[in-house]
C-alpha cells in the first residue's frame, strides 16, 4: 500500500492512527473468549450468496452469540474507508470485537526469487493498515515456499525470515501481531515454523496453530506441541459429520493441550459440517449416482450446525461452562 493510501485510511503515521481513528489496535485478551472464523461459513458466502462481509457482526452475535470475528481477506469486496467504517459501526452495534484478518493470495513470502518474496511482503502491508484501522490484534499470513521437497530446501527458513522481518518492520508501532498458520506443505512440518520463529525472534511474530492442517504421516498432537510455545491465536478446526466424529484427532485433547500450555486469548472456530456433493459412484441399474447438492438454506443450516457444535466443545473444555 502506498503512503497516499495509508493517509487516505488515516494511517499514515501508525503512532497517531489511534487518535485519528478513535480505535487503537486491540491487544490479545488476557482472558479466554471465542471468535468466529469467517471461513466457517464460506459456502453460504460463495455458493449461497447469503451474506456479505458487513453482515459478520450481526451473524456472530445474533446467530451464534460469539464475541469475536476473524476476517478472511477474500470476503472484502472493496476495502475502502467507507466499508471499513461500516464494519466498525456494525461491530459497535452488535458488541463484537475484530480479532484478526486471514490473508491469502498476496504472494509467496518464501519465494526463491528475492524480488518476488519482498514484493509479497509489500503486498501484505495494506492488510496491516486495514487490521490496525479495524482494531484487530493480528494478521494471519501463509509461509509460502514449496509444497513438496521442502526438507531439501536448506534456505527456506532464511528466505522467509527476510520477508517477514520486513513486514514486521512495516507494522512496527501498529500494535499488531503477524502470525503464520500451519497451512500444509513446509508450514505443517513440525520443525519449520519453530525454526522461523527463533530466527526472526520478534515479540510481534507468532503462530496460529490449526488443528486440522497436518501433512500426511505427521502426528497432529506433535505438530500442535511444537507450535504452541509461539501461539498468538488458536484455529479450532473441527470437521463434523452426521456421526459427530473427528477421526483424525481428539478435539477435546487438542483443546486441553492448548489450555495446559498456558495459552489465553481468542479461540477461533473454523468448522465444517457434512461432505460436499460428489459424482461417479454407480447406483442401481449401473447409472451414476450423486449426492444431492444442498440448496442455499441447507448450506447455511450445515455451516451453522458446525459452528454451534464446535462452540459447545470450546465452552465445555476451555470456558468450563456446563
Amino acid at each position: 500500500m502506498s503512503h497516499t493510501r495509508r493517509e487516505f485510511l488515516g494511517l499514515s503515521a501508525v503512532a497517531s492512527a489511534a487518535a485519528l481513528s478513535g480505535l487503537g489496535a486491540a491487544p490479545r485478551p488476557e482472558s479466554n473468549d471465542i471468535s468466529l472464523a469467517a471461513w466457517s461459513i464460506n459456502r453460504s458466502f460463495f455458493v449461497a450468496k447469503r451474506w456479505k462481509n458487513a453482515d459478520l457482526p450481526r451473524i456472530a452475535r445474533e446467530e451464534f452469540g460469539i464475541n469475536g470475528i476473524e476476517f478472511v481477506n477474500q470476503f472484502f469486496d472493496n476495502p475502502t474507508r467507507r466499508h471499513l467504517n461500516e464494519l466498525r459501526r456494525n461491530a459497535d452495534s452488535y458488541g463484537v470485537k475484530f480479532v484478526l484478518i486471514m490473508v491469502d493470495d498476496e504472494g509467496d513470502m518464501a519465494a526463491v526469487d528475492r524480488k518476488e518474496r519482498m514484493q509479497a511482503a509489500v503486498s501484505h502491508r495494506k492488510w496491516v493498515d486495514i487490521a490496525h484501522y479495524l482494531g484487530c490484534h493480528a494478521i494471519r499470513c501463509n509461509l509460502g515456499g514449496p509444497r513438496e521437497g521442502w526438507k531439501e530446501d536448506k534456505d527456506l527458513v532464511k528466505r522467509a525470515a527476510e520477508s517477514f522481518t520486513d513486514l514486521l518492520n512495516y507494522a512496527k508501532g501498529a500494535g499488531l501481531n503477524v502470525v503464520i498458520e500451519n497451512h500444509g506443505g513446509a508450514s505443517s512440518d513440525p520443525a519449520v515454523l519453530p525454526a522461523l520463529m527463533k530466527m526472526v525472534n520478534h515479540p510481534d511474530f507468532g503462530t496460529l496453530p490449526d488443528f486440522g492442517n497436518v501433512n500426511p504421516g505427521v502426528d497432529h498432537y506433535e505438530l500442535l506441541k511444537q507450535l504452541l510455545p509461539f501461539a498468538k491465536g488458536i484455529s479450532v478446526k473441527a470437521s463434523w459429520t452426521d456421526e459427530d466424529t473427528h477421526p483424525a484427532y481428539d478435539l477435546e485433547k487438542m483443546l486441553k493441550m492448548c489450555v495446559d500450555s498456558g495459552y489465553q486469548g481468542f479461540w477461533g472456530i473454523e468448522s465444517s459440517y457434512g461432505r460436499p456433493a460428489r459424482r461417479g459412484r454407480r447406483g442401481e441399474g449401473g447409472q451414476p449416482s450423486q449426492r444431492q447438492t444442498p440448496n442455499p438454506d441447507q448450506i447455511w443450516e450445515q455451516e451453522a450446525k458446525g459452528v454451534r457444535l464446535t462452540k459447545a466443545v470450546i465452552e465445555r473444555v476451555v470456558l468450563k461452562k456446563s
